[in-house]
């Protein structure tokens, strides 16, 4: 029997993709701040082993616990899905709200997944999966409401999105995956949480997100990005980052070397 550890299962998209793999075969190790939801959860999965974990990953208690069980249990798959938001002005950004994040966002997928990976590879295959967002492409949007009003939530995503992607290919041949799932609006109460009314939005359901997650992973995407449907789009923004990688110079470039120095 596979084991899988989800984080943020208590709703949403980390709950969807609970339900998906127990319908598998997947026994699970389910974390949440929500014992009750948690539990409840747990009790509607009878065909498999589900192991309740209370934690909250804005902690480095949190991140800790959770760590222990994914260095020492064999799994093999991890979908970091656990999220806050706090969308405000970066200069009325409580220090406590971008503290906690970048601590969910950020630190505990890094942490977290650092605890699974050697196991991975010792037993020689595992998959990873980092919820991020497509909010992670977004850094060029004008900075009009509410695009311009979540600069560090977009800075996680978009670390997740490199992470992902640097990490694909140092597991090159281990047997062990990375991946990053990248949805738009997803019909959750994730914005309902930051007190967004987005009902009347067009929006993916968590089954539909999970499903794009599943097949992306069965296709070997790295990047998995279930609303986008020419996947081109995808491979050209990439190309360009390698584009713009591979084509530096020691030597400072004309556009900065010939404007008037004062």
């Amino acid at each position: 029997m596979s084991l899988a550890l989800v984080t943020g299962a208590s709703s949403g998209i980390g709950k969807a993709f609970a339900e998906r793999l127990a319908a598998a075969g997947h026994d699970l190790v389910v974390v949440g701040r929500r014992t009750d939801r948690l539990k409840a959860l747990a009790a509607s999965l009878p065909a498999v082993a589900v192991d309740v974990v209370t934690a909250d990953l804005a902690t480095g208690d949190g991140v800790a616990v959770v760590a222990g069980i994914a260095a020492t249990r064999p799994l093999d798959l991890l979908v970091n899905n656990a999220g806050v938001a706090h969308y405000m002005p970066f200069a009325e950004l409580p220090v406590e709200k971008a503290r906690e994040l970048m601590h969910v966002k950020v630190t505990a997928p890094t942490l977290l997944s650092r605890a699974a990976v050697p196991g991975m590879i010792e037993r020689g295959a595992g998959t990873i999966v980092n919820v991020a967002g497509m909010l992670a492409f977004s850094g060029p949007a004008p900075a009009a409401p509410p695009a311009g009003q979540r600069a560090v939530y977009v800075g996680t995503l978009a670390c997740t999105v490199a992470m992902a992607q640097t990490l694909r290919a140092e597991l090159d041949g281990t047997g062990v995956t990375a991946h990053v799932l990248c949805p738009g609006i997803v019909a959750t109460e994730f914005h309902e949480v930051q007190g967004m009314d987005l009902s009347a939005l067009p929006r993916m359901s968590a089954d539909d997100v999970v499903t794009g997650a599943l097949a992306g992973i069965a296709l070997g995407e790295t990047v998995i990005a279930p609303g986008v449907h020419d996947a081109a789009l995808l491979d050209r923004v990439f190309a360009a980052d390698l584009a713009a990688f591979g084509n530096q110079s020691p030597q400072l470039a004309a556009r900065y070397r010939d404007r008037p120095r004062g």
